[in-house]
């Protein structure tokens, strides 16, 4: 189990990705994304995932140069949306993304949503990008295994990460066997349920047990799932209380009492049916 918030793990291509890091959907562009950023470079975090749509990369573009870690010892993520998909449109809203970031690399890049007829043309995108050097690991977004199933059958590369809505509302069961036999890393979105599962009172109570908050108890589940966790924050005392998830472990009975919470609900969109 990670012991830190440095610790990672290999994807299927030998890059090592944090299992923790910071996203910030939600989060707006200018001193709001900055602070936010740089809070969590400040106090240890290495990850941070944003996105195209969030419209916040020249922000944390900024909060990565102010904060004078060096880049190669950060994990960059983004995504392409749905708009751009395809496969010239793709390669120029990298381009775009990787300007507004002032990055001339980027450690992950995904296909926010599968959208139909376009995802495998968006996908070669990508392929395209990692072969040149661009992007350290490509990945998907909102996959369920026929997309992805569908993927790999044309795919040259396949995914290193899935990023899904993952929380113990929704657990993904059937997704998250299918990425483990393919050897694809999972990656939780939403992972605190946009806070409706903080006051859950099976969490709430594991939490009492082991002095630890309801947050904390989620995102130590997500580790212990081996789901990768990007918990949202703008404020600074819960950027820190979010990863301080290293110092104790949840118990197998605590763990199944919190899967068993399952009742396969969303708060995003499901990714057969979306129209955005």
């Amino acid at each position: 189990m990670p012991k830190s918030l440095r610790d990672t793990t290999t994807l299927h291509n030998g890059v090592k990705m944090p299992w923790f890091g910071l996203g910030v959907f939600k989060v707006k562009e200018g001193s709001e994304v900055v602070d936010s950023v740089m809070a969590a470079l400040k106090n240890g975090y290495i990850s941070i995932d944003t996105a195209a749509v969030y419209g916040n990369e020249e922000g944390v573009g900024q909060a990565i140069r102010d904060s004078g870690v060096p880049r190669e010892e950060l994990f960059i993520t983004t995504k392409v949306w749905n708009a751009d998909q395809g496969y010239e449109s793709t390669i120029k809203a990298f381009e775009t993304s990787m300007q507004k970031l002032g990055l001339d690399y980027l450690d992950l890049y995904l296909v926010h949503w599968p959208v139909a007829g376009k995802y495998k043309d968006t996908w070669k995108a990508l392929e395209k990008l990692y072969k040149d050097g661009r992007v350290r690991a490509i990945g998907v977004s909102n996959f369920h295994v026929h997309h992805l199933e569908d993927l790999l059958s044309t795919a040259e590369i396949k995914p290193m990460v899935n990023q899904i809505e993952y929380h113990p509302h929704l657990t993904q069961k059937e997704v998250h066997d299918f990425c483990k036999k393919e050897g694809i890393q999972l990656e939780a979105w939403s992972p605190l349920k946009q806070g409706e599962l903080l006051n859950e009172p099976t969490i709430v109570e594991i939490a009492e047990k082991h002095g630890k908050t309801a947050a904390q108890v989620i995102l130590r589940w997500d580790l212990q799932n081996e789901v990768v966790t990007i918990p949202k924050s703008i404020k600074e005392h819960r950027i820190i209380e979010n990863a301080n998830i290293f110092d104790f472990e949840l118990s197998s009975e605590d763990m199944e009492r919190i899967t068993g919470l399952n009742k396969n609900e969303r708060i995003g969109a499901d990714p057969d049916n979306f129209d955005f």
